[in-house]
């Protein structure tokens, strides 16, 4: 009987020694070389866990480490960024005549494109040679769509193997573009792929037309 109970006694002791041994191992070195004890608070995680809040998310190193936080390039916002872009340009030119300079004109501009291109309603058809398209709105949005169409046909007649036209409709205009060669099928083909939108966008004369008009410039063709 007396063997028993030393037998469990002994049992027990080696298992405490053992638990004892292994959080004490887990435990920092004091600066004496003991064994500090580490306290447990509310929020705590166990040593080397940090918690799920306070984790970074950003972009990862290939080690793991967190990636050094950049600067934002977007502007947020278009418009602005249009914006800015010009004013950049005329603060690196020491030309530039600050009283002739006019951002409300290109802002205004801006807007009439959002217009155009986010609220006019289209409806385009076939004809011989190329596309007709008619482009209305009402108030703000009839108007910029007069104030950009129109102009921009006379950009179009220009283009190589292009011919266009327009013609005032009640709330917008009408566009007809066509290829001088009726018989270019790809040209035709071309035309009609790009609808309204993608016409508008021919010839690279809108970055220097929104230059021209901030610093007071007059560009033949352009009404506005």
């Amino acid at each position: 009987m007396k063997r028993g109970v030393v037998i469990g006694i002994t049992a027990v002791g080696l298992g405490v020694a053992l638990v004892a041994g292994v959080v004490l191992a887990q435990q920092p070195a004091s600066p004496g070389g003991g064994t500090a004890p580490r306290q447990m608070g509310p929020g705590m995680m166990p040593h080397g866990v940090m918690p799920h809040g306070q984790m970074p998310h950003g972009p990862m190193m290939p080690s793991g480490a967190p990636a050094a936080a950049g600067v934002p390039t977007l502007p947020g916002q278009d418009a602005f960024g249009a914006i800015a872009e010009i004013v950049r340009l005329l603060d690196a030119d020491p030309q530039t005549d600050w009283s002739k300079v006019d951002l409300e004109r290109l802002r205004q501009h801006l807007i009439d494109m959002n217009e155009v291109v986010l609220r006019a309603e289209v409806k385009a058809s076939a004809v011989p040679g190329g596309l007709a398209t008619d482009v209305n709105g009402i108030g703000r949005t009839e108007q910029a769509i007069r104030a950009m169409v129109v102009p921009h046909a006379g950009e179009l007649d220009q283009t190589p193997g292009l011919a266009a036209k327009t013609e005032i409709i009640p709330g917008g205009v009408r566009l007809t573009v066509t290829a001088r060669d009726p018989g270019d099928d790809k040209t035709v083909a071309r035309v009609r792929g790009l609808g309204l939108i993608g016409l508008l966008t021919l010839g690279a004369h809108h970055q220097p037309h929104h230059l021209a008009m901030v610093r007071g410039e007059a560009m033949s063709g352009h009404g506005h």
